[in-house]
């Protein structure tokens, strides 16, 4: 090879590894929480966030973090925030919900960004990442934000759970003393190291039916009835062909007096063994919902579920649903009670709230004691 040659190949690849090269973030994140926001951004860190080329895409690393204050008069309870890269780019978005705050007026709270986001790397330039603010909710269960995620809604639905299981192990505490609520907290860590688990892969759009996975049939629901829950589920099924389901579809009833404008179910299947295992959660599919007291509405889904267990397939020969969330037309949420979770098969296969994990993890590590003066601060 002659040198002139050789000079422009050594070239060519010194170009090419410098593009492969990371390239750190610092300057080119924008941070946009809103000029009326209740919250400020106090501080940021970009960490070792960076960029770096995959053939026609730009692969985005965050790991970074900020710290927002409370600028409002209420307590926030949670805040959620859109990571985008670009919106029409797939895996040009993200998100980061953080549950059971208790931010009080002035105080300040990190919140932590670790995710992937890609983008072409012919896009124009300006800021390679967009962070927006997506809601705030506060203590009085009121909710300040774009909400494009539908992020006030699953917000309430976890400070709802995060109120039921306080006032559970408050209720512990008051009857059965520290020695009862450390027994409590045992049996919590206990159920959650013991939950039966199972890897799920979600297909979505119509499934490709293959004759390795064996004959399709349809599996019929049953249903765990919850007394005081809003919404009835009727009737349902989901094809099954091995270890795949596919197409859920359950009817539900509103039993309410009020409207309803979102209904979640919670599905669980059982292997040839019988064994339960929760396989995911049914929201339902029309954004345009809206069941009136007393009418009934079909709920579901065109995906498809594929099971394994240490990557061996797992066979199903059943399904059992329940209803897990519901909002009212006045944005109010319904959640299940504590008794309703204790019912059947769910307390051994549902995991545990982030909040009764938040609680269990200051028991783990900080101690009874922290625990009770947690608890007391509610």
């Amino acid at each position: 090879m002659s040198n002139k040659w050789r000079v422009a190949w050594l070239a060519a690849l010194g170009a090419g590894a410098a593009l492969a090269q990371d390239v750190p973030l610092d300057g080119r994140i924008n941070i946009n929480l809103g000029k009326d926001s209740p919250v400020a951004l106090a501080g940021m860190s970009t960490g070792d966030s960076h960029s770096s080329s995959r053939g026609a895409a730009l692969v985005l690393d965050l790991h970074m973090s900020l710290t927002l204050r409370n600028t409002g008069t209420g307590r926030i309870h949670g805040v959620a925030l859109r990571v985008v890269s670009q919106e029409v780019t797939v895996g040009g978005k993200g998100s980061v919900s953080i549950p059971s705050l208790n931010i009080g007026p002035g105080e300040s709270f990190p919140v932590r960004i670790d995710t992937q986001l890609m983008r072409p790397t012919q896009a124009a330039g300006g800021p390679l990442v967009d962070v927006n603010l997506d809601g705030v909710l506060f203590e009085d269960l009121s909710c300040y934000g774009q909400d494009r995620l539908n992020s006030c809604r699953t917000m309430t639905a976890w400070e709802m759970e995060a109120r039921r299981d306080r006032e559970h192990f408050k209720r512990v505490l008051a009857q059965g003393g520290p020695q009862g609520l450390r027994q409590a907290m045992i049996e919590s860590l206990g159920r959650q190291s013991a939950r039966p688990q199972l890897d799920v892969r979600v297909q979505r759009g119509p499934a490709v039916t293959s004759a390795a996975l064996g004959p399709v049939h349809e599996e019929q629901f049953a249903f765990l009835q919850f007394p005081d829950s809003p919404v009835e589920p009727l009737q349902g099924w989901a094809q099954v062909a091995g270890n795949e389901a596919r197409a859920p579809r359950i009817e539900v009833r509103n039993r309410s007096t009020a409207s309803i404008k979102y209904v979640e179910l919670g599905w669980l299947v059982s292997d040839t063994g019988g064994r339960q295992y929760l396989a995911a959660s049914l929201p339902a599919a029309d954004p345009a919902l809206y069941l009136p007291a007393g009418k009934t509405a079909h709920v579901e889904q065109d995906t498809a579920l594929r099971f394994t267990r240490g990557g061996q397939p797992v066979g199903i020969q059943g399904a059992t649903g329940f209803v897990s969330r519901v909002q009212f037309a006045d944005g109010k949420v319904w959640v299940p009670s504590r008794a309703d979770l204790e019912r059947g098969p769910l307390a051994r296969v549902l995991p545990a709230s982030a909040e009764e994990q938040r609680l269990d993890d200051i028991y783990v590590k900080r101690g009874l004691d922290a625990l009770e003066r947690e608890l007391g601060k509610y």
